[in-house]
């Protein structure tokens, strides 16, 4: 198993998701996204597993501008413009391989084990 799990220090959710493999003895890596943030090949592959750009992206984030416009942009560019403005995004992202979640989703961890 090789957990990632993207977040910030501030999110409930990241720390929620930080505890729930710390009090099973699972290993990860943390990325601070406001510092890193997601590559592009883990972008696409956190895509790929929420099955849609909008599984991914957070309606309640703070910049509402940019996110009306990544929301409403043509498909090609939503992708492209999500990946430069990070911060639309929902948090926590938790990679596990090829298998993602986005958002606190404890039920799918426990199938990864």
């Amino acid at each position: 198993m090789n957990i990632q799990i993207f977040g910030t220090k501030k999110s409930k959710d990241t720390r929620a998701a930080e505890r729930f493999f710390k009090e099973r003895g699972i290993r990860y890596q943390y990325v601070d996204m406001k510092d890193k943030g997601l590559s592009r090949g883990e972008f696409d592959a956190v895509l790929r597993a929420a099955g849609s750009l909008d599984a991914m992206l957070d309606p309640d984030c703070r910049d509402r501008e940019l996110y009306s416009l990544v929301k409403f942009l043509g498909e090609r560019d939503r992708a492209d413009k999500a990946f430069e403005n990070q911060s639309v995004l929902k948090l926590t992202i938790v990679r596990n391989g090829k298998a993602a979640t986005v958002g606190y989703a404890p039920d799918v961890w426990k199938s990864w084990m």
